[in-house]
């Protein structure tokens, strides 16, 4: 047994519903900081939760179903995995994570699917993998009429994919806090947007959240890990070099960019 196993299996001792420490409190309330300035979630919406396993999702899922406890405002909450037969999860882990939703109270489901469909014709990429997961979410959304559904994308998602974009790619661009599909009867959403990755670290350790992962096939070769090594020398030389990554994106300079032929 890991030490992460063991110590959820002793604050599932307690219940999720224990009191918080200091470090889960702070991820709570940034949580909820960046909740109520995007306006993310508001009364009466049916958000989709997209969950791989990981601490970033599992801690998303907690921040969620916590503030619906305290709040007012009342919002429903279901928790959905797409869970890739390439890569089968052992029943014991499937168990803890069964447990973990049935604490905060929060519907959780699974749903089995192939990583590498006939459509993708043999190609396989980072990108092509989220879209097939994404697309899975989107047409459950619709076919239930779940308006909005969440990603625990962290800060430290978004500069490095602000960071890859710019790089790789010649654009300026990254995830969107808040990103209308469909005309609007569908918004994606990444409620952990002002929260750091060590954050999100310390409050699902703090939990002992029963984190689990699949042993994915691009993860040597993935440019993230590259650029996420970047980004943590870039905190050196400035301690809030990612928070103003971000704040870049709308604090743009017109009278310094080149004209647009």
């Amino acid at each position: 047994m890991s030490q992460t196993q063991l110590i959820w299996i002793l604050s599932g001792m307690q219940g999720f519903n224990a009191p918080m420490t200091q470090s889960v409190q702070r991820f709570v309330k940034q949580v909820g900081k960046a909740i109520n300035t995007h306006g993310l979630i508001k009364a009466g919406d049916r958000v989709l939760m997209g969950i791989s396993g990981g601490k970033d999702s599992l801690s998303m899922a907690y921040a969620l179903a916590s503030r619906r406890k305290w709040l007012p405002v009342q919002y429903d909450l279901q928790a959905v995995m797409v869970q890739w037969r390439e890569h089968p999860i052992p029943d014991q882990e499937l168990e803890q994570l069964d447990r973990f939703f049935a604490e905060i109270e929060v519907p959780f489901r699974r749903i089995p699917m192939t990583m590498r469909p006939p459509s993708f014709k043999g190609e396989f990429n980072c990108y092509l993998c989220a879209r097939n997961r994404k697309r899975v979410l989107f047409e459950l959304a619709r076919e239930e009429g779940w308006n909005k559904i969440a990603f625990g994308h962290h800060m430290d998602d978004i500069v490095e994919t602000t960071l890859m974009n710019m790089v790789v790619q010649g654009r300026y661009a990254t995830m969107k806090v808040d990103q209308e599909f469909f005309d609007g009867l569908l918004r994606v959403i990444r409620p952990l947007c002002s929260v750091r990755e060590s954050m999100v670290a310390r409050a699902a350790g703090s939990l002992g959240l029963p984190v689990m992962g699949i042993d994915c096939p691009l993860k040597e070769v993935n440019l993230r890990k590259d650029i996420k090594r970047i980004v943590g020398e870039l905190s050196e030389v400035h301690r809030y070099a990612r928070e103003n990554i971000i704040r870049s994106l709308s604090n743009i300079d017109l009278e310094y960019l080149p004209a647009q032929s």
